[in-house]
Parts: structure tokens; C-alpha cells; sequence
């Protein structure tokens, strides 16, 4: 059985990392498809200098960034507030409730961001190593 001292001390700050990791895959993937057509393409490509094109390169930048756990929290602010625009300028003018206006992605994404902001990058992260 685990103690609920070695579960705070040892386990959540690797929890933490696990999150910020597989949060920033799932991002990066965002980025990636705007950018480079994958896994999948955005139709038209959009233009680097548009609002999408500027979004494209903070999800997939600041994702690798989130990955390796590298400036996470101001990173993770920055894309915090990128998803709260994503959501109040393409979901919430199609409706109030995230479920039908299809943002909970957006949400979910702001509020983790905002969490990770909070609390770090966690045991295994860069930032980690750059502190010692």
C-alpha cells in the first residue's frame, strides 16, 4: 500500500509530468496537422501570418516545448490564453454549452494549461534540471 506521504512526494510530481507530456502530444498533433498536413490536413493550408496560422505555431512549438518540460509555465500560460480565444472566438458564438458548440477540447486544454502554469513541469521535466 502506498502512504499518502510517498504518494505526494514521490508520485504526483510524476503524475504531474505524465499529464504535461501526453497533454502536449495531444497539442502538438493541433499544430502539426495545421502546419505540416499531419496526421491530418487542414484545407486550405492556412497562412503563417493569419490568426490560424500564428495558433498552428504556438501548438506545435509550444507543445514540444510542454513535451520535454522546457519554460513550462510561462509556455503553458501563453497557451492557456491561446485557448481561452480559440474558445470564445470559434465555439462560443455557435452556442453557451461546450457540449454543443464542440469546445470542450478547447476548455479541457485551457485549464490544464492553466494548472501546469500553477504547478510546474513536475519530476521529470527539464525544468527540473535546469533549477538544480
Amino acid at each position: 500500500m502506498i502512504s499518502r506521504i510517498e504518494l505526494e512526494t514521490v508520485w504526483a510530481p510524476r503524475l504531474l509530468s505524465v499529464l504535461r507530456i501526453i497533454t502536449a502530444l495531444l497539442f502538438i498533433a493541433h499544430g502539426s496537422s495545421k502546419l505540416f498536413g499531419f496526421p491530418m490536413a487542414m484545407d486550405p493550408a492556412p497562412n503563417l501570418m493569419s490568426l490560424i496560422g500564428v495558433a498552428a505555431v504556438l501548438e506545435f512549438a509550444g507543445g514540444i516545448l510542454l513535451a520535454l518540460g522546457l519554460f513550462t509555465r510561462p509556455v503553458a500560460f501563453v497557451l492557456a490564453g491561446e485557448m481561452a480565444v480559440a474558445y470564445f472566438m470559434a465555439h462560443a458564438p455557435q452556442g453557451f454549452y461546450p457540449i454543443l458548440n464542440h469546445g470542450e477540447g478547447a476548455v479541457l486544454f485551457c485549464f490544464i494549461f492553466l494548472y501546469l502554469a500553477a504547478a510546474g513541469g513536475g519530476a521529470w521535466s527539464l525544468d527540473s534540471g535546469r533549477k538544480a
